[in-house]
C-alpha cells in the first residue's frame, strides 16, 4: 500500500464504523447515476475538482491491516428533539446539542445522522446492505468526526423501528421527533483507519477514516423501502 497506509488497532471489541475529519456536503445538484453520478461529479461544481483529481478517493474496500496501539471511542449521546430531513439522497437527521464522541484527547459533538444503501465501504470485496454515519464536529476546531456503523437485516431494533416509522417519505420534506441515536451502535467497539476523503461531493481529502475491524454488522430490523436508497457506487481498492 502506497498512497494509503492502513492501520489497525483494538477497543474493545466492534462492530461500529468509526471515521474522524469527515462531513457529508449538502447541495443537492449531484446524484448517483447519469449525467450527476460520481463520474461526473467533478464536472458539475470547479469545487468538485478533487472527485477526479484526488488521490486517496473513498469510499475503499478494506482487505489488509497492521496492528497498531490506537486511543479509545468513546461515546456519549443523548435523547433529545431532532428534526428529520428527507434531502432527495438520504433520510438526515439533525441533533440537538450535548452528545459527543471522544476519541484520544479529541471531543467531537454529534450535529447530524444519515444512511446509504448498499453501504459505501467494504469488507474484504464485501459490501452491507446499509451504513449509518454519524457525523460529529470538533469542539476545538473546524474539522470533524463521523462514526458509522454497518446496518444488516435481523432482529427487530427498537431504536431504528421507532425512527423508521418517521421518515419523511417526500424530497425536501421534514418533521420532528424525539430520538435516542445510542440504541443504533453496537455494544463495543473495534476499528482500523486510513487517510481517505468525503464521499461525496466535494469529495475533500485528509480525511482520517477510523472505521470497524470486523465484518459482522449491527443487526436490525429494517425496510428498504423506508430510504431513498442510493445506488452501489465503486469502492477504491487500496493500491
Amino acid at each position: 500500500m502506497d498512497r494509503r497506509h492502513l492501520i489497525k488497532g483494538f477497543v474493545a471489541h466492534g462492530a461500529c464504523l468509526v471515521c474522524a475529519a469527515a462531513a457529508r456536503a449538502d447541495e443537492a445538484h449531484w446524484g448517483y447515476t447519469g449525467q450527476v453520478g460520481p463520474d461526473h461529479w467533478a464536472d458539475l461544481d470547479r469545487k468538485n475538482f478533487v472527485c477526479s483529481a484526488g488521490t486517496q478517493q473513498s469510499p475503499v474496500d478494506i482487505s489488509d491491516a497492521v496492528k497498531a496501539d490506537m486511543p479509545g471511542v468513546a461515546v456519549d449521546w443523548r435523547k433529545g428533539r431532532c428534526k428529520l430531513v428527507n434531502n432527495g439522497h438520504t433520510i438526515q437527521i439533525n441533533t440537538p446539542t450535548g452528545s459527543t464522541l471522544t476519541r484520544g484527547d479529541r471531543t467531537f459533538e454529534l450535529i447530524q445522522f444519515h444512511f446509504h444503501a448498499p453501504s459505501e465501504h467494504r469488507i474484504a470485496g464485501k459490501s452491507f446492505p446499509m451504513e449509518a454515519h454519524f457525523v460529529h464536529k470538533d469542539t476545538k476546531s473546524d474539522s470533524f468526526g463521523v462514526l458509522g456503523v454497518f446496518l444488516r437485516p435481523g432482529a427487530t431494533n427498537a431504536s431504528f423501528a421507532s425512527l423508521a416509522a418517521v421518515f419523511p417519505a417526500r424530497p425536501g420534506a421534514s418533521m420532528a421527533a424525539d430520538i435516542d441515536p445510542s440504541g443504533l451502535l453496537p455494544a463495543s467497539l473495534s476499528y482500523w483507519t486510513y487517510e481517505g476523503s468525503l464521499t461525496t461531493p466535494p469529495c475533500t481529502e485528509s480525511v482520517e477514516w477510523i472505521g470497524k475491524r470486523t465484518g459482522g454488522g449491527r443487526r436490525c430490523g429494517y425496510c428498504s423501502i423506508c430510504l431513498p436508497l442510493s445506488p452501489e457506487r465503486t469502492a477504491y481498492p487500496f493500491t
